[in-house]
Formats: structure tokens, C-alpha cells, sequence
């Protein structure tokens, strides 16, 4: 097949990296055990114990890594079906076999030669899902459709707005409010280790008198609240709006994501408070900003892309600086230490680190996007 640009391969680098983080998460107490040797250090045990959660969590880990290893190989490389699929499958494998020998250097995770089958097993389905969806011609249609609804060369753009859901999955201290919380980087950096980040002078200043009287937060009223949700739902419209080509196309894409932003919230509630408090989240300002934002949104449908672009710049500026300060309530700390400390452990870092960056990242897509020639 000739090769031609595709979203497999930004999508591949994104699922790489979110397996990398989940794999070694919390990347601290690395050490290596008495009595080092290079042959204990690179074997990976059979479990003595497995759970059924185990083996779909490490399966369904790999599927969307193997299926979009397979396509990049196929789509981007332009390599016949058969090949691809084993290069999915290999590199999958020796991805899976470096995060298990890692594991070694990491008490609080356990390496397992029956994670390696499970996570081989779950790329190899990947693989297979993506060679059918291949083969039915589903992606040709997918990448016509692509090219129907969005300006040309704006696979990136797209990615990052599958990318949005996913940062919504982790507790917020704001409905849809994606960036990082000052109180919870403050709580990050005086976890490091001494002499490298909480020794330092200049560190205790940081914490203490720069830092220290936002740190808790700042009351936030209704009105500033529904304003701050309103602001994480334009925001992903924005940018949608901005590479979507003119028409009743971008009303659909606001649906879509007001649709997606509800659906990721409700989830995360029920994940974290169960099924029947699904939709606990909807406050009197969270649903007052949604609203907001929604019609807002639906508004800027009818605005020149560039527009969109420097307004969704403006958003999630904005977006940026008052999630920053927002409060965290009791309930907000108790769904962090469900992710953090329970069921929720291994997609904790992965969920949270792609809603601390995905506002940074959009903002630099966006003014790349301003600064092209085309209009």
C-alpha cells in the first residue's frame, strides 16, 4: 500500500507512552535488591496469584497499542498486512517485556510473566481488530469522511480531540476542568526526594511564600464556577470548530463533544461513587455552565476558523489559570484517593497526566494553526 499520513502514528506514540506510565507507575523508590545480579534483574517470575481483573486490564491495555501499531505499519509505512501485523505484535511484545524487567527496580509493582502473555494477547487482538477493520475497507471510508468533515493535514487536531474524553476520566476539582491544580503540584513536589527538589532554598520560598497562599485553593462562587465549566466545554469546541470545515458539519461536532463531556463525567462518577450516583456531578453550576458553554459553543459554529483558533487560545488560557486555583472540596479529595490508592491505581498517572497537559498541548496546536499561511 502506498504510504500516506495517517492518525495511527500520534495515536500509536500516545498509547505507547500512557502503557509506559501505567507500567511504572509511581516511578519512585527505583532500587535494586541485595545481592544485585544482571540475570535475577531480567527475569520476569510466573505469579504465584492472578485476579480476572488483572488479565483484562493488561489486555485491554495492549489492544488499542497493537491495533494502532498495525495501522501506522500499514497506513504511514505503507507495509502489506501480513508484516505489519507481526511488527504490531513484536514491537508490543518488546515494549511489554522492558516495562516487566523495570518492574524489578520497583517494590510496589510485581513483574509477571503471565502480564507479558495477557498484554501479547491483548496487542495480538489489537492487531486482529485492525487488520478486519482494514480489510472491510472501514478506515478508507473512515479517512474519506475525515477529509469531508476536517480541513486537510489536521490529523493531529483530531487526535487531540479523542484525546479530551480521556483527561475527563479523572476527578477534577471543577466539572471539565482539565489542567493541573496548583494544591496538587505543590503536593507532588514536596513528595520528591530530599536534596533534589525539597532541599533546595529556592524551593521552600517557592512553596511557602509564592505558592503556599494559593495552594489551598481559592473560593470559587457559582457564578465563577459555572463560568469555569462552561470555559472546559467551549474550549475542545474551539478547537474542533477551528479545523472543521464550514457548515452544519461543526454543529455536529458541538453536539458531539457537549455528548462526549457528559458521558466522560457521568463515567468517572459512577467509577468513583457508583452507578446510582452517576450523575452527582451535575450541581446547579456545573449544569449552568454546561448549558453555557453548549449554546456558546453552538454559537461559534458560524465563526472563520482563525477566529475559532485565537478564541479557543483565549479559553484555554483562561481554562488554565482558574482550574489552577480552584478549591478541592472533601469529595474531591476522596476521588483522587480512589484512583490513586485503589481499584484505580494503574490508570491513575496515565488518566492524569493526559488532563494536566492536554490544555498545554491544544494551545500549542493552535497557534501553530495561527501561524500558518492558509487562512
Amino acid at each position: 500500500m502506498p504510504a500516506r499520513r495517517s492518525a495511527a502514528i500520534p495515536l500509536a506514540a500516545v498509547a505507547a507512552v500512557l502503557v509506559v506510565y501505567a507500567s511504572l507507575y509511581p516511578l519512585t523508590g527505583w532500587d535494586h535488591p541485595a545481592g544485585w545480579s544482571a540475570w535475577r534483574d531480567v527475569r520476569v517470575p510466573w505469579p504465584s496469584r492472578w485476579t480476572e481483573a488483572d488479565a483484562w486490564l493488561n489486555v485491554l491495555g495492549y489492544l488499542p497499542l497493537g491495533a494502532m501499531l498495525h495501522l501506522a505499519f500499514v497506513r504511514a509505512a505503507g507495509w502489506r498486512g501480513g508484516p505489519a501485523a507481526l511488527a504490531a505484535v513484536a514491537v508490543a511484545a518488546a515494549l511489554s517485556l522492558a516495562m516487566e524487567v523495570l518492574q524489578n527496580f520497583l517494590p510496589p509493582r510485581v513483574p509477571s510473566s503471565l502480564d507479558l502473555a495477557w498484554n501479547v494477547a491483548g496487542a495480538t487482538a489489537g492487531v486482529v481488530v485492525a487488520a478486519a477493520v482494514q480489510a472491510l475497507g472501514w478506515l478508507d471510508q473512515g479517512a474519506s469522511l475525515h477529509d469531508r468533515w476536517f480541513e486537510p493535514r489536521r490529523t493531529g487536531g483530531t487526535t487531540l480531540l479523542l484525546l479530551w474524553p480521556v483527561g475527563l476520566l479523572i476527578p477534577t476539582p471543577v466539572a471539565l476542568g482539565l489542567g493541573p491544580q496548583i494544591g496538587r503540584v505543590v503536593e507532588s513536589w514536596r513528595g520528591s526526594p530530599e536534596g533534589v527538589v525539597a532541599g533546595e532554598p529556592g524551593w521552600a520560598w517557592l512553596t511557602a511564600e509564592a505558592l503556599g497562599p494559593i495552594a489551598s485553593g481559592v473560593h470559587f462562587g457559582p457564578a465563577v464556577e459555572a463560568f469555569t465549566v462552561a470555559l472546559g466545554l467551549v474550549a475542545p469546541a474551539l478547537m474542533a470548530i477551528a479545523i472543521a470545515r464550514p457548515g452544519w458539519r461543526r454543529v455536529v461536532l458541538v453536539a458531539g463533544a457537549a455528548a462526549a463531556g457528559f458521558g466522560a463525567l457521568t463515567l468517572s462518577t459512577a467509577l468513583n461513587f457508583g452507578p446510582q450516583h452517576a450523575l452527582a456531578w451535575r450541581t446547579g453550576p456545573a449544569e449552568a455552565g454546561f448549558l453555557a458553554g453548549t449554546i456558546a459553543a453552538l454559537l461559534a459554529a458560524w465563526l472563520p476558523q482563525r477566529v475559532a483558533a485565537a478564541l479557543g487560545l483565549v479559553a484555554l488560557t483562561a481554562l488554565v489559570m482558574l482550574v489552577a486555583i480552584a478549591p478541592a472540596d472533601p469529595y474531591f479529595a476522596q476521588s483522587l484517593k480512589a484512583w490513586e490508592q485503589g481499584r484505580f491505581v494503574r490508570l491513575h498517572g496515565a488518566a492524569q497526566w493526559v488532563g494536566w497537559l492536554w490544555p498545554f498541548a491544544a494551545m500549542a496546536y493552535l497557534l501553530v494553526r495561527l501561524s500558518e499561511r492558509r487562512p
